[in-house]
């Protein structure tokens, strides 16, 4: 496995990968690696011929008051799963090395960004897709592979990709749960023993909400009362929105009919958590 810290000598590895006629995948990441990104990992491994894996803590994507300081960055367990799961290459550039100068270019997909989370976190997908840009550029991957967990992320990458002409496919690929149904996440290990118990209400609200959607219920506001109901049942979690909306345009359903998103996110001490399932609301 190599790795590399500076761009040009991730495009010499990723071209003589090329002259090699092996197809590029790139899983891109902030680090802290766990389960979740392994999944990414093995599925690049399945699908292409040389993986490069990403690790950069992103300062674009965080708010003043984001946790970008404190953000886990376990650089050696990370390269050692990365060893272990056959990665090639690994791309570990600092700040300096991805944004030289002040950033004055931004790529910025309006719309798909300003609900959901994008309505408390400003800037927050600009920055996410302006380094996502640059990583495609840099790399230049056949398939570029995202969670679902992060499911307004992707949907925005994807538009990104298709209006811009990108060269790559993305690939989503499943949220990965712990044995309760809480989506992993790299801030979980901020969760105090008490916080992590009541986080997994979150997934036990998706699943009511699954269930009433299988019954027949249409009305996006009894389905999301319902939810709210088993997330009141600890004092730990604030709600900051539940939506259920069109996976690819992210538009509100009412009624929710055909293929739905069901998302949320919600606040459990001092950790924002954010989960979703994707439904079919399609009646017989």
């Amino acid at each position: 496995m190599e790795i590399a810290k500076t761009i040009e000598l991730t495009k010499k590895f990723v071209a003589a990968a090329r002259k090699r006629d092996k197809t590029i995948g790139l899983v891109p990441t902030m680090g802290a690696l766990h389960i979740g990104h392994i999944s990414l990992i093995r599925a690049a491994r399945r699908q292409t011929d040389y993986v490069v894996v990403s690790i950069f803590v992103n300062p674009t994507q965080f708010g003043p008051a984001e946790d970008f300081d404190k953000y886990p960055r376990p650089f050696d367990e990370d390269l050692q799963i990365c060893r272990e799961q056959g990665v090639d290459l690994v791309f570990a550039p600092d700040a300096k090395e991805m944004y030289p100068t002040k950033n004055i270019t931004w790529v910025n997909v309006e719309k798909l960004t300003e609900t959901l989370c994008g309505r408390t976190r400003p800037g927050h997908f600009r920055g996410v897709t302006t380094v996502c840009a640059k990583l495609f550029n840099i790399v230049r991957p056949d398939v570029a592979f995202f969670g679902q967990k992060d499911a307004q992320q992707a949907v925005v990458i994807k538009r990104m990709v298709t209006d811009l002409n990108m060269p790559l496919k993305i690939q989503v690929c499943p949220t990965v749960r712990e044995e309760d149904g809480l989506a992993v996440s790299s801030r979980n290990k901020y969760l105090s023993e008490s916080e992590r118990k009541d986080a997994s209400l979150l997934y036990k609200s998706l699943q009511k909400a699954k269930q009433l959607i299988g019954t027949g219920v249409t009305n996006p506001e009894q389905i999301i009362a319902q939810m709210r109901k088993i997330l009141a049942q600890s004092t730990l979690l604030e709600t900051e929105y539940i939506e259920i909306v069109e996976p690819e345009t992210l538009e509100p359903l009412n009624p929710v009919k055909g293929p739905a998103l069901i998302a949320l996110a919600v606040r459990c001490g001092s950790v924002r958590l954010i989960d979703n399932i994707l439904v079919d609301a399609t009646s017989d």
